[in-house]
């Protein structure tokens, strides 16, 4: 292998770890919830995509309202497109769970399945049918600068996205094992009645776990947006059927391996781009989902949710 081709190999795999840490976010939406509830959130993947038109929206209304600047617009942007999906993501647990959490469990399933139809379509009818542009202004000035490491280039944006990943993975680490809300959260996802008899207030703590899940997912849409710079009605579908399987590969209700299993996920993106064609990414990544589960159903690092008695 000529020096040439290792960087650019490199550099291809670099691109493949920064997809994946998008993926991990949202897929942290998916295994949070199930952690807690045992249910999945089909309607997650529509709340990333609601995180990258708000972005784009606050954006486009900070620009008219003081001007062009990157920083501070970019900044108001992801916060309101947190704050917005939020909101989405508390509506979605009091509309499709709260009331049906002791249902059969189709109900909440079909429920979610409909809010995300819902939202998809709402965006497709009221905002755009075509794709929609990211604004370059405020995205070249970290995809074009680099940082040269040798014979490689990173862009500012793949730092970023790297750097920034990490500290929310570290932070959600540190909250869920050493604080009291942790505390809260390990004990209603093992029994959530005993949790309430001991004064956990359950409901408020269910209602977090989809805020924050949301707001990440609001995160991963604003810098899945700038990477690809196309924003669209149906990505929420596509990003979320991704992040869904990386959460299963490692380990439903894993923390630790929804961000392994995304990180796979963009790894063989990556690598089957390069030898076949982007095309082949669907094909490798769920063959590769159906062949981890049948050597280990319960994926690569199994699932800690502890059993409800």
């Amino acid at each position: 292998m000529t020096a040439d081709s290792s960087s650019t190999l490199t550099e291809i795999l670099i691109g493949g770890v920064s997809r994946g840490a998008m993926y991990a976010l949202v897929a942290l939406g998916y295994t949070m919830v199930y952690g807690v509830l045992g249910m999945i959130n089909f309607a997650h993947g529509e709340i990333f995509m609601i995180g990258m038109f708000a972005c784009v929206f606050a954006m486009g209304a900070a620009s008219a309202a003081w001007g062009n600047y990157i920083v501070l617009n970019l900044a108001i942007g992801i916060l309101v497109a947190m704050v917005i999906s939020a909101a989405y993501g508390y509506a979605n647990e009091r509309i499709a769970y709260r009331r049906l959490r002791k249902a059969h469990v189709l109900a909440p399933l079909t429920s979610a399945i409909g809010i995300s139809t819902f939202l998809q379509y709402f965006i497709f009818l009221t905002v755009s049918r075509d794709t929609v542009n990211f604004p370059r202004y405020y995205s070249d000035w970290l995809t074009n600068n680099r940082i040269h490491l040798g014979a490689i280039d990173v862009t500012y944006l793949q730092l970023t996205i790297l750097g920034l990943t990490l500290v929310i993975m570290s932070g959600l680490f540190y909250m869920i094992n050493y604080t009291r809300l942790g505390i809260a959260l390990r004990a209603t996802a093992q029994d959530q009645l005993m949790a309430s008899l001991v004064g956990i207030p359950v409901n408020k703590v269910i209602a977090f776990t989809f805020i924050l899940g949301s707001a990440l997912a609001a995160i991963a849409g604003v810098m899945f947006s700038m990477y690809n710079n196309v924003l669209v009605f149906d990505a929420g579908y596509r990003v979320g059927l991704k992040a869904f399987t990386a959460a299963i590969l490692g380990g439903i209700g894993n923390i630790p391996g929804a961000v392994l299993g995304a990180m796979i996920i963009g790894l063989t993106e990556a690598l089957t781009t390069l030898e076949f064609g982007s095309e082949w990414n669907d094909v490798t990544t769920f063959g590769m989902l159906m062949l981890v589960l049948l050597l280990r159903p319960r994926g690569l690092l199994g699932e800690r949710v502890a059993d409800k008695v």
